[in-house]
């Protein structure tokens, strides 16, 4: 058998956690898979998968050589995407993973144009608000609101900077007064996005001056759009990063609330792997969510 057959089965399998599913993923038959992994197992003299009627797992020696050898299948995979570049078009598939409020707002937009001129493209995106590590998940492309990542294998590069601001509906400032100091919000009733760094603790600035404020939380989520929808609800005062509310302020659908003071404001940014030649799929992604983000002048319409 083709000895990187086998390790490209062998990590599939891995990935997956389960021999059929891994199958499905390859395009396989499940005996196929078997025997390209017993056929591996057979020509390195050792047991790398433990296998019971209920579920497979990594021998300690799997677990090092699936270490070792995906980061092998993955440099193999780049080389060939980098020979193939040239002659074909930019194809495979391309995993992106966002928030969820950034991906309505900023990634499905960028689908039409971006998938209309490189089809031969699949665009697979995760919706999720806690960070997936890059590299045990398979992915291309993620969007951080941090300027720093702990792995090396990393590189980071910056999109926008954008304010958080506190927002209500017109009838809810109608009902319950508009806060005239930071102190003022321990009065009302506060929509607050979990996932945030300290998110009940309001550390404001103005001109020298500096209050850091205590909230309750009327409402906490772990997603940003609940909290723009409670908001638009007459539910309460949300904190939010402008980019997420900017179009209902705009729209008056939600007026500012003490907006001559400032909350720590956020970078975002875009963290791919570092790689000696990055594949054509995410160099052109990469350059067209930057060319949104410079054509449509976001950053200064977030920290006005």
């Amino acid at each position: 058998m083709d000895p990187l057959k086998e390790i490209e089965v062998f990590v599939g399998v891995a990935d997956a956690g389960s021999i059929s599913r891994a199958a499905e993923n390859l395009k396989l038959s499940v005996s196929a898979t078997s025997r390209h992994l017993m056929a591996l197992e057979s020509r390195l003299g050792v047991r790398l998968v433990q296998r019971t009627t209920r579920q497979l797992s990594l021998t300690e020696v799997g677990s090092e050589f699936y270490r070792r050898t995906k980061s092998v299948l993955a440099d193999v995979r780049e080389a060939e995407a980098v020979a193939r570049e040239a002659v074909v078009k930019p194809s495979g598939v391309l995993r992106v993973t966002a928030s969820l409020s950034f991906c309505l707002l900023h990634i499905e937009p960028l689908l039409p144009e971006f998938m209309a001129r490189y089809p031969e493209i699949t665009v697979d995106i995760v919706a999720a608000n806690r960070y997936l590590d890059v590299m045990e998940n398979n992915v291309d492309v993620a969007i951080r609101t941090r300027q720093f990542e702990a792995d090396n294998n990393l590189t980071i590069r910056r999109l926008a900077e954008t304010r958080r601001v506190l927002a209500a509906s017109p009838a809810y400032l109608e009902q319950y007064g508009t806060p005239q100091t930071p102190f003022d919000l321990l009065k009302h009733k506060l929509l607050i996005y979990d996932y945030a760094l300290n998110p009940n603790a309001l550390p404001f600035k103005r001109r020298g001056e500096a209050a850091t404020v205590e909230v309750r939380p009327f409402i906490s989520t772990n997603d940003g759009q609940i909290v723009l929808r409670a908001a638009l609800h007459d539910m309460g005062i949300l904190v939010q990063p402008k980019y997420i509310v900017y179009d209902a302020l705009v729209q008056g659908d939600l007026i500012p609330v003490l907006d001559d003071w400032d909350l720590p404001r956020l970078t975002m940014n875009i963290a791919f792997q570092t790689r000696r030649h990055m594949p054509a799929k995410v160099r052109l992604f990469i350059e067209a969510l930057a060319a949104r983000f410079r054509d449509n002048n976001y950053e200064r319409l977030w920290t006005q």
